[in-house]
């Protein structure tokens, strides 16, 4: 319990860290002071535009990269491969597709829940899609290698929607940005939006936890243990498309957050999920703020997309993650 402990003090430090580098990264540099002056309510231009579009982006953030983690940890136990990720088996490129539908074609509907229930739609059709076309693979590469191949394909389908679809009302260039991942900047009232989904996502995925780790010992163990293996399946599908949906409608697509934190976490911790999973949400929300930190302050005045700095990151994660697989 102690060990336990440490180890949420340290999270928790470095999270705290990741808050104030992301909060003072910009194309104008803040100071922690600055910050404590804005939070205060100084009258200060300066300080009402830290208040108004610098913090909730942040914390819009934080709040995001915890979904992408949390995501990752449930798709790794579901699959049981190290490599399942959102953005690799799909199911954020379903989610994007929901949302480019959302964003692009009148419903009738907030916009809101336009896009919330057509981003939940596409990531678990995607999900269900991969399943089916790996159905009775001898392995999880085979599980992988759907991933890849629809991923690919709902690539090429959202970039032809965004082509179609597209017209001078909605400017193309700003869901191009959106699809390279860039965190969204809500209201403060939008934020307890996003909060309460990010707690609803964490309860929901709790209760997976035991499931999950029957799942590990392999499909005939779990149903020995009692576990009803089909039926848990769909409801633990059903979660990690509630968790990426929001993720991709705040955030677009940001890819191998959700690889990353949870291999970091089960290194740090174990690999039972009760504790794995506000470990891997936790990861991933200090991964995502430093790297929404960098892509605002990097090239200023520019701001470089989101998914380019987790992509720079992640993708040699996963080579060596991948020929470690191939080695084994």
């Amino acid at each position: 319990m102690k060990g336990t402990n440490g180890r949420l003090a340290v999270l928790v430090l470095v999270l705290c860290g990741g808050l104030l580098f992301a909060a003072c990264a910009g194309h104008r540099w803040a100071s922690p002071l600055d910050l404590v002056r804005a939070i205060a309510g100084d009258p200060d231009l300066g300080a009402r535009l830290l208040l108004a579009w610098r913090l909730p982006r942040v914390v819009a953030a934080g709040l995001v990269g915890a979904l992408l983690g949390l995501g990752g940890a449930i798709f790794q136990g579901v699959f049981r491969n190290p490599l399942a990720e959102p953005y690799l088996l799909g199911s954020a490129g379903g989610a994007a597709i929901g949302a480019t539908i959302a964003l692009l074609v009148p419903l009738g509907v907030p916009s809101t829940f336009a896009l919330g229930g057509l981003s939940f739609a596409g990531a678990w059709t995607a999900t269900l899609l991969v399943l089916g076309v790996a159905y009775g693979a001898r392995d999880t590469a085979g599980l992988l290698l759907a991933g890849v191949a629809v991923a690919a394909m709902l690539g090429a389908i959202r970039s032809f929607l965004m082509l179609a679809l597209s017209d001078e009302s909605v400017s193309l260039q700003v869901i191009l940005s959106w699809t390279l991942g860039g965190i969204q900047t809500p209201t403060w009232e939008g934020l307890g939006l996003l909060a309460l989904l990010v707690a609803a996502a964490l309860a929901a995925s709790l209760p997976l936890a035991r499931g999950l780790d029957l799942l590990g010992l392999g499909a005939d163990q779990a149903a020995a243990f009692g576990l009803q293996t089909g039926r848990f399946l769909r409801r633990a599908i059903l979660v990690g498309a509630f968790v990426v949906a929001v993720a991709v409608a705040y955030g677009g697509l940001v890819g191998f957050v959700g690889l990353i934190a949870p291999h970091i976490a089960r290194w740090w911790v174990g690999p039972r999920h009760r504790v794995l999973l506000p470990i891997s949400a936790g990861i991933g929300a200090s991964l995502v703020l430093v790297c929404d930190g960098l892509a605002r302050s990097v090239l200023p005045p520019a701001e470089i997309p989101l998914g380019l700095i987790t992509a720079a990151a992640g993708g040699p994660f996963f080579l060596v993650l991948l020929r470690r697989q191939l080695r084994a």
